[in-house]
């Protein structure tokens, strides 16, 4: 595969086809469904075809969702109150999402390591504020926090949250002086990978090379050609040529760092795919794996963060621990 700049986004190779081979993957993959409508159909001619709508619209898939938003809401709510040290709404860019809020390390050493967390919502709803529980794990286990907002599309494009969340580290990094790690879900999985396949030195010569140093991405979309086919692109505004070169799989894999892709495993095939997808393409070049979560869906697979003792938290702790 041709790789693209991951700063630039210069896209150069063409879109590749599908398969014979990713026929039969995706029909294989259809035992993971649990919910939602029929995600394969086959046409009269005898082809194939992908329902992306069933695959990528988890609202539809999993009909609790408002349920599960609500009780985020409470637990963040409920955090932030707990968490007297937090510092919330922290600006870092020119519009009023653009905002850090970021919990302090407990019963730590004088110096913690440094995690981003940002949310999902396809990029286009959501806030930091619905996620402060995020950083409950963590934090309890000696690594400060910073959970970033983003401006949603489609008043801005892709392209600028992406900017926006190199900001977003940039501010970390002038504040505290230490190179992150990252983790997100769902678009904030998406910008995860994003994040750690760019070159700061290209922003900030002052800046080190692998400022950000490890991704956690849970239930990310890496390859953004399968989201054009959605009902959700009237919003994302992506063609040919933007949904290329905004797909970290596409981008040159950063030597030397760790990205984790992780995933539910009651999520859909193209969930599993394109974690499958990205720690095939990345490897060896980036240290890579792959992980499912017993008996989770695209929104629950995000309650371990809340659990201190849990092995997500456990992992992306080790991650932003990391010795460099």
């Amino acid at each position: 595969m041709h790789f693209v700049d991951a700063t630039v986004w210069n896209v150069s190779a063409p879109s590749v086809g599908r398969t014979a081979e990713r026929i039969a993957d995706l029909i294989g993959s259809i035992g993971h469904k649990r919910e939602g409508a029929s995600a394969i159909a086959a046409t009269a001619s005898g082809k194939v075809m992908m329902n992306y709508d069933a695959e990528y619209d988890n609202r539809v898939r999993v009909p609790g969702y408002a349920d599960i938003f609500a009780r985020w809401r409470r637990q963040a709510a409920d955090y932030r109150v707990a968490c007297s040290s937090a510092e919330v709404g922290l600006s870092y860019g020119s519009s009023p999402r653009q905002t850090l809020d970021i919990f302090p390390a407990l019963n730590c050493a004088a110096d913690p390591p440094v995690a981003l967390f940002i949310h999902g919502g396809w990029w286009r709803s959501l806030e930091p504020e619905t996620f402060s529980h995020m950083a409950m794990g963590p934090n309890a286990n000696g690594v400060t926090v910073g959970v970033a907002g983003y401006d949603l599309v489609p008043q801005v494009s892709i392209g600028d949250i992406v900017t926006q969340m190199r900001a977003a580290c940039l501010h970390l990094w002038r504040r505290y002086r230490k190179r992150i790690a990252v983790y997100g879900h769902s678009a904030g999985g998406h910008l995860s990978a994003c994040m750690i396949a760019t070159d700061w030195t290209l922003l900030d010569p002052s800046v080190p090379r692998d400022l950000v140093h490890s991704a956690y991405s849970i239930s990310g979309v890496f390859d953004l050609r399968p989201v054009m086919h959605t009902s959700m692109n009237t919003d994302f505004k992506l063609d040919d040529h933007s949904a290329l070169a905004l797909s970290p799989i596409r981008w040159k894999p950063p030597r030397g760092a760790v990205l984790d892709a992780v995933v539910g495993a009651l999520e859909s095939s193209e969930f599993l795919r394109q974690s499958k997808a990205i720690v095939d393409t990345w490897s060896p070049r980036t240290e890579m794996r792959y992980d499912e979560i017993p008996g989770t869906d695209h929104f629950t697979v995000l309650d371990a963060f809340a659990d201190p003792a849990s092995r997500m938290t456990r992992r992306v702790c080790e991650l932003a621990s990391r010795p460099l």
